[in-house]
């Protein structure tokens, strides 16, 4: 059985993935073979991306370069749930 935590990190990379599909669509890639070339990956690797996958800023920061969009414009619309850690 998954925790809360867990099903939580999946629903929000779940919507990043969804994020990023809609705007490769917005910004004119209408399939995700023409931005993985772009990107210099593989079909595979950023199938990964649009399916949830978790990776690493660095990636996220080139995909934002070649959308021509900001992290802050990428993030848009996606709301985290907050915290129960206390500070």
């Amino acid at each position: 059985m998954k925790d809360s935590t867990q099903t939580n990190n999946i629903e929000e990379l779940n919507a990043i993935a969804l994020r990023l599909k809609e705007l490769r669509k917005a910004k004119g890639f209408s399939n995700y073979e023409h931005i993985a070339f772009a990107l210099e990956m593989s079909r595979s690797a950023y199938w990964r991306l649009e399916t949830g996958a978790n990776f690493e800023l660095k990636t996220l920061i080139k995909i934002c370069r070649v959308l021509e969009i900001s992290l802050e414009e990428f993030f848009k619309g996606i709301d985290l749930p907050k915290s129960k850690i206390k500070s």
